[in-house]
């Protein structure tokens, strides 16, 4: 027979209650985590790094204000930080899908860190009392959510991405030179280079850089501070300002106090917005993703431009088939968090008066995304990209074939006879030169530099109305 756990009684405002002796937490957690056993997902690393940063930098700030004692705020201050650094996640247990306004991680976090704190110290340290002086969970969670987004994007995403569109640009600089067909509809169409190609995910990435990065000036005006509904009651008019401050320090990364606390509980318009970002960069992850997943299709029935590193078998039963595993798995973290903006969205608006309450949703739907895209975009560059390697044969034997390279003698031929000669060239599976040279009459020496691929995907006008060649 199994021997029952060890408990010990804690006590809140609501009585008695049973708790696993070794816990860190204390009575309210323990009360959240039997009423909320719905995904078995607590919240997100970045998420309880952020509420250590947070309860670390309002003690430091409380102390300096002469709020909190300073043997206490010391205990605080450390135990917050080993809280930050990880070191106790196991003591976070509480689900994601918990009270909307993210009381119970509060809590959670108090709890904790006075737990912490008083062993370390030589006085007792309550957790509403002392660890959440001059707070309450309706300003520290969204603001710990602001926190966590913004080091997320700023330590991991951003990072991502350079190296992404640093992989592109010099796979793209090594392959200036190699002339492909385009294509539009998926049909053939002018050439241009792998260079000018791939300049376009760059030009994508850069701009989603962009994007993120101007979010990131709404995402880091904290509103803690505001208290309970934005008055700032129980809290010194300079506790917000000195924490972001605080916190700025800390994380070497730019916050600053919101003007405006009642904006910062009441509405989540700034999170909307950077999963709004993460969205369109994943946007643009997928079609980078499936370009390389067309150019790699095959190798015989299909495109096959290039060809991908095989990083494992295809197939359970088909020997030798090797897949585009990356970018098929791209296509999934971008379609999950273009499903977790959707949420994101909803959430957004799902508040009433002075709070919204979804605030551990959005807060793990954030993270959640900003931490696969980063990774997958890493992979992309790196066991894709960058091992990528064109079939020049292929590619050369289908722009020798694409009958759109006639589009360069319109002005010299007009347009109508240019479409005849396409049209004949593909029926009759000819070079488009063979044919050009047969329906105009000109010589090979006038048309062969006007259809020329690598002259044509410099874009500009090369022939001279009339039939003249140059």
């Amino acid at each position: 027979m199994a021997r029952a756990a060890r408990t010990r009684i804690e006590h809140d405002s609501m009585g008695e209650l049973k708790v696993p002796a070794d816990a860190l937490w204390g009575a309210q957690t323990q009360r959240a985590v039997q009423n909320f056993p719905i995904s078995g997902r607590p919240m997100p690393r970045g998420f309880i790094r952020a509420l250590g940063l947070v309860k670390g930098a309002a003690a430091e700030v409380n102390a300096g204000l002469g709020l909190l004692p300073k043997g206490i705020a010391a205990s605080v201050r450390a135990a917050a930080s080993e809280v930050a650094s990880g070191a106790h996640d196991a003591h976070f247990p509480i689900d994601v899908y918990q009270t909307g306004s993210g009381t119970s991680s509060n809590m959670n976090a108090n709890e904790v860190i006075a737990t912490l704190a008083t062993r370390a110290g030589k006085a007792r340290v309550h957790p509403n009392d002392h660890v959440n002086l001059g707070q309450s969970s309706n300003d520290v969670i969204p603001t710990a959510l602001r926190v966590a987004a913004q080091l997320a994007v700023v330590e991991d995403l951003l990072p991502a991405l350079k190296h992404l569109r640093n992989t592109i640009d010099a796979r793209g600089k090594a392959l200036g030179k190699v002339v492909k067909t385009g294509r539009t509809h998926l049909m053939d169409a002018m050439p241009l280079t792998f260079g000018q190609e791939f300049s376009a995910w760059s030009a994508q990435l850069s701009s989603a850089q962009a994007r993120l990065e101007d979010a990131l000036k709404r995402v880091r005006r904290l509103p803690l501070g505001g208290t309970a509904i934005g008055t700032g009651i129980n809290a010194d008019p300079r506790f917000g300002a000195r924490v972001a401050k605080a916190l700025s320090t800390m994380t070497k990364t730019r916050f600053e106090s919101a003007a405006n606390k009642f904006e910062g509980l009441a509405a989540q318009d700034d999170a909307v917005e950077l999963s709004g970002q993460l969205s369109a960069l994943a946007v643009a992850l997928t079609k980078i993703a499936n370009d390389l997943r067309w150019m790699n299709s095959g190798p015989l029935a299909g495109l096959g431009e290039v060809e991908l590193p095989a990083l494992q078998p295809g197939s359970s039963i088909m020997p030798g088939k090797v897949n585009p595993v990356i970018p098929e798995a791209t296509v999934m973290v971008c379609a999950q968090v273009m499903g977790y903006h959707t949420a994101v969205t909803v959430a957004g608006q799902t508040g009433n008066f002075q709070l919204n309450v979804t605030l551990p949703l959005i807060a793990n739907n954030l993270l959640d995304g900003i931490g696969l895209l980063s990774n997958v975009s890493r992979l992309l560059a790196d066991d894709c990209i960058a091992g990528l390697k064109v079939r020049n044969d292929r590619v050369q034997e289908a722009l020798d074939r694409n009958p759109i390279l006639v589009t360069a003698l319109n002005p010299v031929i007009g347009y109508e006879k240019g479409a005849a000669i396409a049209k004949q060239a593909y029926k009759q599976n000819r070079p488009v030169l063979d044919v050009a040279r047969e329906v105009t009459g000109l010589p090979e020496k006038t048309l062969k530099p006007l259809l020329d691929p690598a002259v044509l995907a410099r874009g500009g006008i090369h022939g001279k109305p009339g039939g003249g060649g140059g």
